[in-house]
């Protein structure tokens, strides 16, 4: 998508330098992705302590099928 904005040349040849990058649209993309990034991992911890996870952890390690003592020797 084309769009036309006003970004501060020195923060964007800034970005430039420190990502290494030679594309403007290559910066800003990359910009916009950890900034999405940062935003979801800040969601997610924002929602420690207040999930309330039950799992059995014997039965989940279980396989499939698997029998008790199966391929034991």
């Amino acid at each position: 998508m084309r769009t036309t904005l006003d970004i501060p040349e020195e923060l964007l040849a800034e970005a430039q330098a420190l990502l290494n990058y030679k594309s403007k649209t290559d910066t800003v993309i990359a910009a916009l992705r950890e900034f999405v990034r940062r935003r979801r991992i800040d969601e997610l911890k924002a929602l420690a302590g207040h999930v309330e996870l039950r799992v059995d952890l014997p039965s989940s390690r279980r396989r499939p099928g698997a029998r008790a003592g199966a391929g034991r020797a």
